[in-house]
């Protein structure tokens, strides 16, 4: 059987179980012993199938997902978001769209610490869409900055999706993770100016308010408390990975101490905070696990077929550029973004791309960096993004998923823009990377 019929047989039953509404792990899996034990040997084919699996759910680089995931859950759990809102909020003016500002600002600092775009958007949903409705805010600005600085907590580190990322295309974790930071604040950067111009150009979607005045030294006293901790959390988490100090799994552990730690100090860490951080940690670890399982076998089918040769050596004889093959993958990662979740896009694209990536020979941390990017992209994207769902969870009552749509889109062209800066200039992720020890 030729490589090209295998995979259609492969992908045409991968959509029909999706459309059975089976979970996409399970689908993968599914497909995957099947395909071994038909077409690969039978028994031998699922022992094979069976090793390579627990292989790649032992490897040490799989190590930070859980403690990244347990630091966001401390920091949801434990409440110390509103403290961290509460402090920038005071060293902001009265700028146009203020609590726009507020929202990215807050946004990239728990992209620090969640390290999951869901659990970012939750908070920062819960904590600033009542204020910005008290205050008029049109949906345009309550909505969407929120949806935008949400998505940071992907291309900020710790983010659990970039070892996510490094584990099944078996790329660099600590480099994807270093690699990431620019990008991101690029897209914090573009999200502000948006915010400034388009509300000085229409004040009525962000009404100016009258702003309490705060004393210098009790802005600079929040700031030490609670500011300042959380960054050197993030020194420890970033910091020694960029110097070559730690490994990203022991990085994550020493930030995961550090967020304890200043939760602790601030009152906010009890038993029934560690239970339900633990437990929530378990909950999606185990989700993680089962993805890192379905895609480890769906990989290994597609290298037994032939599948990732024929279409390795299918890209780099195409009579065109190599760089519009990167430029091909990213439309066709921005057009599923559209229909499926997150997870459905990895699992499908990963192990067919990177190989690819490899053949062409750009660096695989470039290609991470953008993939990531892209699925951020695809977390906001109507009408299936998860984003837009927690959004909508989050909303004041008679939003529709039409006002959620028109908020993202805005922020969506943004993150189009640093995408383009990426491709156009690899070393926007590539600098620090080259910098690393």
């Amino acid at each position: 059987m030729s490589w090209e019929f295998f995979l259609i047989i492969i992908f045409g039953s991968l959509l029909i179980l999706m459309a059975s509404a089976i979970p996409v792990a399970f689908s993968f899996m599914l497909i995957s012993i099947i395909g071994m034990y038909c077409f690969f040997g039978g028994s031998s084919g699922l022992e094979q199938l069976i090793i390579s699996i627990t292989t790649s759910l032992s490897t040490f680089v799989l190590l930070p997902v859980p403690l990244f995931i347990f630091m966001g859950e401390l920091m949801f759990h434990s409440g110390m978001a509103p403290l961290l809102v509460e402090t920038l909020d005071k060293w902001l003016g009265r700028v146009p769209g203020r609590l726009g500002l507020l929202a990215v600002s807050a946004g990239t600092l728990f992209a620090t610490l969640t390290g999951t775009s869901m659990a970012s958007t939750a908070m920062l949903g819960s904590i600033l869409v009542p204020e910005m409705e008290k205050r008029g805010y049109k949906k345009p600005m309550s909505l969407g900055p929120i949806l935008g600085s949400g998505g940071l907590a992907i291309m900020i580190p710790p983010s659990s999706l970039a070892v996510l990322v490094g584990a099944i295309g078996e790329i660099s974790v600590g480099r994807i993770l270093v690699a990431i930071i620019i990008p991101g604040l690029l897209m914090a950067t573009f999200y502000s100016g948006y915010i400034i111009l388009r509300c000085w150009l229409q004040p009525h979607l962000a009404p100016s308010y009258e702003v309490k005045h705060v004393p210098l030294s009790e802005k600079i006293s929040a700031t030490f408390r609670y500011i300042l901790p959380l960054g050197l959390i993030v020194f420890l988490v970033v910091g020694v990975i960029f110097m070559g100090v730690a490994t990203p799994s022991e990085a994550a552990a020493t930030g995961t101490i550090g967020t304890a730690i200043l939760a602790l100090i601030n009152g906010r860490l009890n038993w029934a905070v560690i239970k339900k951080s633990v437990v929530s940690t378990l909950e999606v670890t185990g989700m993680v696990l089962i993805i890192i399982a379905g895609a480890t076998a769906f990989s290994q089918i597609l290298a037994y077929s032939g599948a990732t040769q024929g279409l390795c050596k299918f890209a780099t004889e195409l009579p065109v550029a190599p760089i519009m093959v990167i430029v091909f993958m990213q439309i066709i990662i921005l057009f599923l973004g559209c229909l499926m979740d997150v997870v459905a896009i990895m699992m499908i694209t990963l192990p067919i791309f990177v190989p690819i990536v490899n053949n062409l020979g750009f660096d695989p941390v470039w290609f991470a960096a953008m993939f990531l990017l892209n699925i951020e992209i695809a977390g906001t994207s109507p009408p299936f993004g998860m984003g837009l769902m927690v959004m909508k969870g989050v909303a004041p009552p008679g939003t529709t998923m039409g006002d959620i749509y028109r908020a993202a889109l805005p922020f969506i062209y943004c993150d189009l823009i640093v995408m383009v800066l990426m491709l156009l200039f690899p070393k926007v992720a590539l600098w620090l990377p080259g910098l690393m020890r």
